[in-house]
């Protein structure tokens, strides 16, 4: 055998055990993904648990306890106070760290009676954020997908051989916008409920949303391309309406899926209330 040969098998071997151990990786899983690695973690017998070992990645995982009642999370930063459904299953959620580095108060309530909520709990998370973007790389409770999210491997499709944000951006609200890409979910809009969440995968199989899950959608592909992506929720004239604010090459830029689908008229007013 030559020696070249022999090189070439050499370096096939290697590139196979590399494979195998696992060594080799695809830009796929290279987003952010939330993990509780319990280096940092509250808990009280409440049930409150918060583990908050990656606020410096923009974001906490907190779980209340098991229970049939109905529990609500509050996260106060100075005069900002956004309040969560949290589920009973135990089970831990994503929550994004948004409006920067500083003291977070979180605070667990559980339903009494009717629309009463007494207090179960609280906990102070200081952040120090690696960067301002942080919390807007990552899934979390509103804006929630993982590795398996048909929408991810679609982003990172269309995205391939691209190398700037402003291609990546316009190659994912290109695919949004293809005509017969999408539609608006009529049905979904009728029989929505308050507190009901965006569905990306939802979304994207059936590929019909409304504005929230059209919304969360599209962050979500622009995220795991690495353009931070709010989804922001709030008034489109007089209309409760959800869309994007994506920062592509230090500019901000303004996207309404459902509006580039021609699903709803002309807003003359955009108005934000909160944003994930």
């Amino acid at each position: 055998m030559s020696v070249k040969k022999r090189v070439i098998r050499v370096i096939a071997v290697f590139f196979a055990f590399l494979c195998c151990a696992g060594i080799l990786f695809s830009l796929a899983e290279v987003w952010p993904q939330p993990s509780e690695n319990g280096r940092n973690v509250y808990g009280e017998n409440t049930g409150l648990m918060i583990d908050y070992s990656h606020a410096s990645d923009g974001y906490i995982m907190v779980k209340g306890p098991k229970t049939s009642k109905r529990l609500k999370l509050r996260i106060k930063y100075n005069d900002e106070t956004l309040t969560y459904d949290l589920n009973g299953k135990g089970e831990y959620e994503v929550f994004p760290l948004q409006f920067g580095s500083g003291k977070y108060k979180i605070v667990l309530y559980r339903n009494v009676s009717g629309n009463k909520y007494s207090e179960l709990d609280s906990f102070y998370v200081t952040a120090d954020l690696k960067n301002e973007y942080a919390a807007f790389l990552c899934p979390n409770q509103y804006v929630n997908y993982t590795s398996q999210s048909p929408a991810v491997a679609k982003a990172h499709e269309i995205c391939s051989g691209l190398e700037t944000e402003t291609g990546k951006f316009l190659a994912i609200t290109g695919y949004i916008e293809k005509e017969g890409a999408f539609s608006y979910d009529y049905v979904r809009a009728v029989q929505v409920k308050g507190g009901d969440l965006p569905d990306i995968d939802a979304c994207y199989s059936k590929k019909m949303g409304i504005c929230q899950d059209l919304a969360a959608m599209v962050v979500c592909m622009l995220r795991v391309e690495g353009i931070p992506a709010k989804m922001v929720i709030g008034y489109a004239d007089k209309n409760y309406h959800a869309w994007v604010l994506a920062e592509v090459d230090g500019k901000e830029i303004f996207y309404d899926p459902t509006a580039a689908i021609n699903a709803i008229s002309r807003v003359s007013t955009y108005i934000p209330e909160r944003y994930y």
